[in-house]
């Protein structure tokens, strides 16, 4: 059974930094495009960032570029998202997930595994 698990969200004030975690197991995670989305309340599902199984290729959305890394440590089955300058509009529920094709990585609806979420709450 594939699980997926994020931890390191909460509450920061706005410019702050928070860095999340997600967790895999049932899964060889090397093979995954690892991806990162955020739902904030009564909006759509959004692609935040992705990483290929090996790491070597990362893509961000424009709203995160410059602020947001994502990385990976595959002996550990864990992807990582550092959050930098947070605002108030990057509050949102932040879920990761797994994908087999790199070549969807921006797509949602073909994401084949998710975790739980974890809220991220900015103050102004």
């Amino acid at each position: 059974q594939v699980q997926l698990v994020e931890s390191g969200g909460g509450l920061v004030q706005a410019g702050g930094s928070l860095k999340l975690s997600c967790t895999a197991s049932g899964l060889t995670f090397s093979t995954y495009t690892m991806g990162w989305f955020r739902q904030a309340p009564g909006k759509e599902r959004d692609f935040v960032a992705a990483i290929s199984g090996s790491g070597g290729a990362t893509y961000w959305a424009d709203s995160v570029k410059g602020r947001f890394t994502i990385s990976r440590d595959n002996a550990k089955n864990t992807v990582y998202l550092q959050m930098n300058s947070l605002s108030p509009e990057d509050t949102a529920v932040y879920c990761c997930a797994a994908v087999r094709v790199l070549g969807f990585y921006r797509n949602v609806a073909r994401y084949d595994y998710w975790g739980q979420g974890t809220q991220v709450t900015v103050s102004s």
